[in-house]
Parts: structure tokens; C-alpha cells; sequence
């Protein structure tokens, strides 16, 4: 449990936040300036540390979270602290967002190397990264075993930045021990989903219900239900509020989830920023492929289910294509993109039970759009 409340002033960056209330996308913009002064002060204490690790690691890391990336948990954590009535000061709003995007870093960079992903945000991953930079300076020893081992260095040390700008945020708020329990349940939840997809692909799942524990664990909560949340308890909100939120997060972090996947499979890799067969290829259990392999099974499309299975030999180009054409043939996308439009519908229909006003839900709306790809059924019902 959290201490009282100190009656010193909070960190030096909590000082520059504004004091008014802008909108999701004014949100996010000040909290890109929140998080820059961050890493500048996380930098020089770096530097004050380690020569070394501050120029090979700290400046690799800060330089990462600079790339961004959607900032969607931070225009979630916006919204729940709206939703909820907050209004006045957002310093602690924009702090928690800055958190969420340290946070954000260690969960690609430790995701990356456990897929040996090659690519995120369009640049080499982390341990890609290093890999190249020990192969530069003729370093002896395995490249790639040192990338990997640097990099889930560097993934730990996002995690504590993330912490400590965390715990910083809730002590100096009244309401910080519901802000901390908000965050504990999440990285619990967060590790939990990314043990449970290791454990998936190894053991060869296909199965419907552990591809959506994992949605659910992995995305749904830690993207925008825990998000809704984390913004409401710097409110103050009572359990009926969080509740309602959890629901309409959980309802449109699985439709994000949902198009995250598609994405995975048909998306255009300068768009999203990765290999856009990566998930095939691994035969990620993914919503997206359950869904395939229940209809082929369902139908009787052996060659569907050949393809799928998840000890089918994958081989470069043709069989990642005879897969996406199994993805489309067995009406498996199709389905989903109907999930996808029910669940951000459910989303918003959860989210209005928070008594937010219209605005807000507007602006709700108009980030489950964004982040599912499909305008919510409800939507023009807010306008």
C-alpha cells in the first residue's frame, strides 16, 4: 500500500504540464512533451551512472521510445479521466500516459526478441539493433546472443523508468493507492498474456478459447481497459464507473486485438511498420487463425485445415500465400471484421453506461474507430 500524500511538489515535469484540459489529441501531444523531459532526466542520471551503459544502452532506449508509436493507452487513460469527471490539473494524467509509453517500450522490446522479430516501427528491433552494432565494433562473441541478452536489458530498464515515473505520479496524488493497484493488476496481466502465447505456440494450440485468454490478457486489457481505468481512478471514480469502463475496454481493446491480427496477416509492412507474414510464418495462435481452423474443420476444407495446422511445414512465399487464401476461403476474415464492428458497438454502449458526457463519448468513439479500423454502429448516435 502507498504512503500519504507528500507535501512537496511532484517532479519537475509535472510542473510544465498544462492546467487546462485539451482535448485526446492535445492529450497526447503534451504528454510527448511530459515524456521528453522524462528522458532527459533519466539520461542524465545515466550518464551519472555509467559512461558506458548510458551511450550504449540508456540513449538506444530513449531514441526507441522517441520513434512513438500510436499512443492509443494514452488517449485511453485521457478519456477514463474525463469520463469520470476529471477536469483541472492533468499533470497526473500526462505522467501516467508517459508510463504507459515507457511501459509500452519494454513489452515490444521483450516481444520482439522472444518472436525474433526482425523489424518494429519500421527500424531494426532492439536486439537486431545491438546485434549490428557488436558485428560494427568487432566485438567477439555471438552477435545475436548478445543482441538478445542486451536487449532484454533494455526492456528492463523501460520497465523501471515506467515504475518510477509510476510510483513518482501516485504518491503526489490523493487518489494514488487506486492509481498503483490499477497498474500492479495490469503488469501482472501483461505478463500473464505474453506467458500464456509463449506457452501456445509452443505446445502447437489452435484452440478457440486459449487464443482468446490470450487476446484478452495480452491486448484487450492492457490497451484499453486497464488504460480507461487508470484515467478514472486519478478521478476518483467509484466501482460502478470502472466497471462499466473494464467493459467497454475489454469490449474495444479485443476489437483492436481483432484488427491487430488482420493486420498481422494482410497488412501493407510500410503501414504497419513489421513483416506483414510474421504471424503466419510462427503460426501464431492468433483469434484470426481459431476461427480458420473451426470453419475448415467445420466445412470439411482439408486443404484449409493442411495449411493451418500448427505443425504444417510453412515455407517462404507459397505457403504464406496458400494460407491467406485459406484465411479468405473458409470466410474466416470475414468473420472477423463482423467481431470486430459487434465488438466496438459493445464497446460504446459500455462506455455510455459511465454517464460521460456527449463529448466525451464522441471522443471515445472516435478512438475505437481508430483503433479498430471500422466506424462503431453507434457512433453517429453521439453526433
Amino acid at each position: 500500500m502507498l504512503g500519504p500524500r507528500p507535501t512537496v511538489a511532484g517532479p519537475a515535469e509535472a510542473r510544465h504540464a498544462p492546467l487546462t484540459a485539451p482535448g485526446a489529441t492535445g492529450a497526447v501531444r503534451a504528454m510527448e512533451a511530459v515524456l521528453e523531459r522524462v528522458l532527459e532526466t533519466r539520461l542524465r542520471q545515466a550518464r551519472d551512472t555509467d559512461a558506458v551503459f548510458a551511450r550504449d544502452m540508456a540513449d538506444r532506449l530513449a531514441a526507441y521510445v522517441r520513434r512513438g508509436g500510436k499512443r492509443l493507452r494514452t488517449a485511453f487513460v485521457w478519456c477514463g479521466w474525463r469520463a469520470t469527471g476529471g477536469s483541472g490539473d492533468a499533470s497526473a494524467v500526462l505522467r501516467t500516459g508517459a508510463a504507459l509509453e515507457l511501459l509500452q517500450a519494454c513489452a515490444l522490446i521483450h516481444d520482439d526478441v522472444m518472436d525474433g522479430s526482425p523489424l518494429r516501427r519500421g527500424a531494426p528491433a532492439m536486439h537486431v539493433d545491438f546485434a549490428h552494432g557488436h558485428r560494427a565494433g568487432r566485438t567477439g562473441g555471438s552477435a545475436e546472443s548478445f543482441g538478445t541478452s542486451a536487449a532484454v536489458l533494455a526492456g528492463d530498464l523501460a520497465l523501471a523508468w515506467a515504475d518510477d515515473l509510476l510510483t513518482e505520479t501516485a504518491l503526489a496524488s490523493p487518489h494514488g493507492p487506486g492509481l498503483f493497484e490499477e497498474w500492479r493488476a495490469m503488469r501482472s496481466e501483461m505478463v500473464a498474456g505474453q506467458y500464456r502465447d509463449l506457452r501456445a505456440q509452443a505446445s502447437g494450440s489452435s484452440g478457440a478459447e486459449e487464443a482468446q485468454a490470450i487476446a484478452v490478457l495480452k491486448s484487450a486489457r492492457y490497451t484499453v481497459a486497464r488504460p480507461l481505468a487508470l484515467g478514472a481512478s486519478l478521478a476518483g471514480a467509484d466501482a460502478r464507473t470502472l466497471d462499466a469502463l473494464r467493459a467497454a475496454g475489454r469490449c474495444a481493446g479485443l476489437a483492436f486485438q481483432l484488427r491487430d491480427d488482420l493486420l498481422g496477416a494482410f497488412g501493407d509492412p510500410a503501414l504497419t511498420g513489421k513483416p506483414a507474414d510474421e504471424d503466419l510464418r510462427s503460426r501464431k495462435l492468433t483469434p484470426l487463425l481459431a476461427v480458420a481452423v473451426r470453419l475448415a474443420q467445420t466445412t470439411g476444407d482439408r486443404e484449409a485445415a493442411a495449411v493451418l495446422a500448427p505443425d504444417a511445414d510453412v515455407r517462404p512465399g507459397h505457403t504464406v500465400e496458400r494460407m491467406r487464401a485459406a484465411l479468405e476461403r473458409t470466410g474466416a476474415r470475414a468473420e472477423v471484421e463482423a467481431r470486430i464492428a459487434g465488438l466496438a458497438a459493445c464497446g460504446l454502449r459500455h462506455f455510455e453506461a459511465t454517464g460521460a458526457a456527449p463529448a466525451v463519448r464522441r471522443e471515445f468513439a472516435a478512438l475505437v474507430e481508430r483503433a479498430s479500423g471500422v466506424a462503431p454502429r453507434q457512433a453517429e448516435e453521439l453526433v
